[in-house]
């Protein structure tokens, strides 16, 4: 009896071993098709992860057409980023609205790295400029790369060959000076803390609306307009010939074009410079963003790309990704204080 007993009970502990055991199989594999499921799922929808980023090249949306300051410096910075990387960076040209149809592209692409942007302090201006509801706080601020000191810049039959020129005719002829602009960008906002700096009225210019900067050049060098403001990057080709550069907003001159005189230096009491950096969507990870952070700091380390941009009249400023997003927090309330006196 006992004998039999213990058999019955060895039966038993063999069944419930094995039960168990088959249990934690069948759990098992349902893990495994439940995980192998969400990665395919991830994969169709063109989804990583931070481990195994950039696995694929990057679109790089620049909110300007060819040929200005910004897409000149960013191009010059993402062929360095790039290597990097081990990836291509795309240089996409996305204009108009205020540089926002860029903008709006890379605020509503999928956060996983493959889309970022490459702007200014545009992003502020436009939402204060009423053109769209959103700011930097739409964006994960990725690095901020250079500033670039303005100019405001006439055609030379003008005659006006500095600031007391200009502003003197401006006093003695009210609304006949066409400068141009691109409604809610950083030149608008620009000759606005100008004319207020000199003592003018904004309203004492008749302001003229262009898409940004390529067109803004050409309406200049056909005269279509008296002024513009531009920098050294943009202007340089035609400083010594169809353009005068009335002064530089800077606290000093540019190395590469002191022949031009700061503002400062002219009773103008007023410095202004376009901050350029790369943004990415909310909501990407901070691994992906520290990435593309420290890809684009070794190309400003280069000194190849360092004296480029030194040539370009702008400043290598590089500042990581949580530095930025103070900046840019800091800046948004400089212009927004800005706007208040003006109107759109």
């Amino acid at each position: 009896m006992m004998k039999l007993m213990s058999v019955f009970l060895s039966i038993i502990m063999v069944l419930t071993v094995v039960g168990c055991g088959s249990t934690n199989s069948t759990n098992t594999s349902a893990n495994d098709s439940t995980n192998n499921s969400a990665t395919n799922e991830n994969a169709s929808k063109g989804e990583t992860t931070s481990s195994d980023y950039p696995n694929q090249q990057i679109k790089m949306i620049i909110p300007y057409g060819p040929g200005g300051a910004t897409d000149i410096i960013f191009r010059l910075i993402a062929s360095h980023a790039e290597r990097n990387l081990g990836q291509t960076i795309v240089p996409v040209n996305v204009e108009g609205a205020s540089s926002t149809n860029g903008s709006r592209q890379v605020k509503d692409a999928a956060p996983n790295g493959y889309t970022i942007l490459a702007s200014h302090d545009v992003i502020a201006t436009a939402y204060f400029a009423g053109v769209v509801d959103y700011s930097f706080e739409a964006f994960e601020p990725v690095a901020m790369l250079t500033q670039t000191p303005n100019i405001p810049t006439v055609h030379k039959d003008t005659g006006w060959k500095n600031m007391s020129d200009f502003v003197n005719y401006i006093k003695e002829n009210p609304g006949e000076v066409k400068w141009s602009m691109t409604p809610g960008s950083t030149d608008h906002f620009f000759i606005a803390q100008l004319m207020k700096a000199a003592g003018l009225d904004l309203d004492s210019l008749k302001l003229i609306g262009y898409q940004g900067t390529g067109e803004q050049i050409n309406a200049l060098l056909a005269q279509q307009i008296n002024g513009a403001m531009t920098n050294y990057t943009s202007g340089k080709a035609y400083f010594d010939n169809e353009f005068v550069a009335l002064g530089v907003a800077h606290d000093e001159r540019l190395a590469e074009a002191d022949q031009i005189p700061t503002l400062i230096e002219q009773g103008i009491n007023m410095t202004n410079a376009t901050s350029r950096g790369i943004f990415a969507p909310k909501g990407t990870p901070e691994e992906i963003i520290i990435k593309i952070e420290e890809a684009f700091r070794k190309a400003m380390e280069d000194p190849e790309v360092q004296s480029k941009i030194k040539e370009l009249g702008s400043i290598p400023r590089f500042k990581p990704h949580n530095e930025y997003k103070q900046f840019v927090s800091d800046l948004q309330t400089e212009l927004g204080e800005l706007a208040k006196n003006m109107e759109f």
